[in-house]
């Protein structure tokens, strides 16, 4: 039966990636002990084969501690038996201890990775909550480590019977032996030994290894309910992102229809300026039922890039920063200027015909309805 979340919904997906990630920032990996039983029993088996060949160096090395002779005779002092001593017994720890170090390292990289988790070292007081740790004894996953001891145990053990009864006759002769046969003996057997139990630790840490990736893929899993929740928080919602999408087409879609209108900035008949952050290109023809018309309008470096072309065909750029946003964010290219903005566009219009037409005439003051005056974001200046 699948577990259960504390809104009732049941656990039936498996682990997202994300999941799987956080999981392991907080120290949970997965980890197999009979995997580690097993490797190291493999370094071992290895040593059994290699100590042979170093056998003489390290005898040599164990007699120096029964040898006194030297002291006697003032040729030595205690602290350089000591210094052998000591020397010894690092060769023996590095010769042990690096192999070790290594399988075990090796070991958890092959079977779930090697991972620093900071928030794993942080004090948890449950702990060491009594209470806890007395669920955690007789939880089921407890019992099930002590069933797998019990058949751990009755396995080896099943299989060391196998090894001794088929050297039965040969043990049971060893006290009337010499001691070199009796080694002899022991040391055929102990290998023979070695190597069934090995393949008995690997039966059982292969059997670990799948039944601990089980546990572990089941406690991370997931309801339908927070498989949706995370791909909202990491991919966004549905409805967002096509908002998002709308936009960004609608964005392209204004960048690209501006571009293309530069070629009708040569058509316009003035250009209203910001001076330099906005530029609208209006084209009116006198005695027109209709209103101005927008040819062009862009900000930034599509307002430089307009207010380029209009020079280039002669066109009169006029400088009004809050006719230029109200056109600029009311206004599209190819639709008619709003109407609250006739009679504004129509005395910039008037003194640019005259200043066309060489006739001298003082600049006038625009007046731009207060509904109509933005910022350079667009934001109204009323009430600001």
């Amino acid at each position: 039966m699948a577990e259960e979340s504390q809104d009732g919904q049941e656990k039936t997906e498996e682990p997202t990636a994300r999941k799987l990630e956080k999981a392991a920032e907080e120290g949970q990996v997965l980890s197999s002990k009979e995997m580690f039983v097993f490797t190291g029993i493999l370094v071992m088996f290895g040593l059994v084969y290699i100590i042979p060949y170093y056998a003489q160096m390290l005898l040599s090395y164990w007699s120096m501690f029964f040898d006194w002779s030297d002291i006697v005779n003032d040729k030595k002092s205690i602290l350089d038996i000591l210094f052998y001593a000591l020397r010894f017994f690092v060769i023996v720890i590095v010769f042990i201890s690096i192999p070790m170090f290594l399988i075990v390292l090796l070991t958890q990289i092959a079977v779930g990775g090697i991972n620093f988790a900071p928030k794993a070292m942080q004090f948890k007081g449950k702990k060491i909550n009594p209470i806890e740790g007395f669920k955690r004894m007789f939880s089921q996953k407890s019992l099930a480590e002590l069933v797998k001891a019990i058949l751990k145990v009755l396995l080896l053990f099943g299989l060391t019977a196998v090894v001794v009864y088929d050297r039965l006759d040969d043990m049971i002769q060893l006290t009337e032996r010499e001691l070199s046969q009796a080694v002899v003996v022991m040391g055929q057997a102990f290998p023979q030994l070695l190597f069934v139990l090995l393949i008995g630790l690997a039966i059982i840490a292969a059997i670990d290894y799948f039944w601990q990736r089980h546990i572990f893929i089941q406690g991370l899993r997931m309801t339908k309910q927070e498989i949706k929740d995370e791909f909202k928080q990491t991919e966004g919602s549905p409805e967002v992102k096509a908002k998002i999408r709308r936009k960004q087409m609608e964005a392209s879609a204004n960048a690209a229809k501006q571009a293309s209108a530069l070629n009708d900035v040569k058509d316009a008949t003035a250009v209203i300026t910001n001076p330099t952050h906005f530029a609208i290109a209006l084209k009116y023809e006198v005695g027109s039922k209709g209103a101005p018309t927008i040819l062009a309008l862009g900000k930034g470096a599509m307002a430089k890039a307009i207010m380029e072309r209009a020079e280039q065909a002669n066109i009169t750029l006029f400088r009004s920063p809050l006719l230029a946003r109200a056109l600029f964010f009311t206004g599209e290219i190819g639709q008619e200027i709003s109407d609250k903005l006739y009679t504004a566009v129509a005395v910039a219009l008037a003194y640019i015909y005259k200043i066309d037409r060489g006739e001298f005439a003082s600049e006038p003051e625009i007046i731009v309805p207060e509904d109509m005056q933005f910022d350079e974001y667009g934001e109204l200046l009323e009430g600001k």
